[in-house]
């Protein structure tokens, strides 16, 4: 049996230039981290014993005779193209629900390549993992996504991605001191909206629009260097608070579908209660909010958004690993 153990991520800026259709032409950066929640992925050899040769349990249960029958796309796909040709049974776990702007999907694909690896007796790099899961998700499924979160789950920890021209990826640590990277975190409160969304379909609606968005994701690159000069300056930390709020409603711009009426409702009462900014996670749509509040304002938001969930956190550095592996 192997157990695999992926963290989801939090996104701050440059989200919408790492799609490669945008980054090939001009270039792209994120600025993200993950932290302490994770996708927990189970995997065994399915003893010869049942009518099914594939059992496969996340929200739901799947048993299927062979690779062509499974529904769930991920698994489809990566059972496809590593060719496994005995028996398998994969369960799924996960901190927080699925859809909610986390990359929980590229999770989800980074730590089921890392534990089939493991099961073969392959120990992988955090570099394999990251390009094999952007490659599974962009061209065999086919879905509308970028290539940050794939990264953010397989690597850990507080990093810049730089999105090359010519498609390479380059993963650079955000080097701070600690109490700075403390104070972040102790600025940083999530919430979950309640709203799920399927982020492939947001984010088809704003590649359609991507050649009339050069300025506005131009501008939102460059927030990446602004933050960081923000955290490594030593500046006022509420600045970086006050910039999420400009991403945010730049990131409102590029597509109908990143926000809704009710969303603003509960950002616009967060901010009232005392946060600087904030955003929707992920391509937006619904799933979980962030929002930078100072540590004297975080009971008044509580209280302001008292109907929604409220998860508390801390960054991590490990990415996806292998914590359990008995072949």
């Amino acid at each position: 049996m192997i157990i695999s153990r992926t963290p989801f991520r939090l996104s701050f800026f440059g989200g919408g230039t790492d799609y490669p259709q945008w980054y090939r032409q001009h270039g792209g950066a994120v600025l993200s981290t993950s932290f302490d929640k994770y996708c927990y992925i189970t995997c065994r050899e399915l003893p010869p014993f049942f009518d099914h040769r594939y059992r496969i349990a996340y929200s739901r249960v799947e048993n299927a005779k062979n690779i062509d029958q499974i529904e769930h796309p991920a698994v489809r796909a990566i059972l496809g193209e590593m060719g496994f040709e005995y028996g398998l049974e994969i369960h799924v776990d996960a901190d927080l629900p699925a859809r909610s702007g986390l990359g929980s999907s590229s999770s989800f694909t980074v730590g089921l390549l890392n534990a089939l690896s493991a099961l073969r007796g392959l120990r992988v790099s955090q570099d394999w993992l990251a390009r094999e899961a952007i490659r599974i998700e962009q061209e065999v499924i086919q879905e509308h996504v970028g290539s940050q979160d794939q990264i953010a789950a397989a690597y850990g920890g507080f990093n810049m991605i730089h999105f090359l021209q010519d498609g390479g990826l380059k993963v650079e640590p955000v080097i701070l001191p600690g109490e700075r990277k403390r104070q972040l975190n102790d600025h940083l409160m999530l919430f979950f909206t309640g709203f799920s969304r399927i982020a492939s379909e947001v984010a088809k609606s704003q590649l359609a629009n991507l050649d009339n968005m050069t300025d506005e994701l131009c501008r939102m690159r460059n927030m990446v260097d602004e933050a960081l000069d923000i955290l490594s300056s030593g500046k006022d930390i509420r600045a970086f608070g006050e910039l999420l709020h400009v991403a945010w409603n730049f990131k409102k711009s590029l597509s109908n579908q990143v926000s809704t009426g009710q969303i603003d409702g509960l950002y616009d009462a967060g901010r009232k209660a005392g946060a600087i900014g904030g955003k929707l996670l992920g391509a937006g749509g619904g799933g979980f909010m962030l929002l930078f509040v100072a540590p004297d304002k975080q009971a008044s938001v509580r209280r302001a958004l008292h109907n929604l969930i409220y998860v508390p956190f801390q960054f991590e550095t490990t990415g996806s690993q292998v914590i359990y592996y008995q072949p």
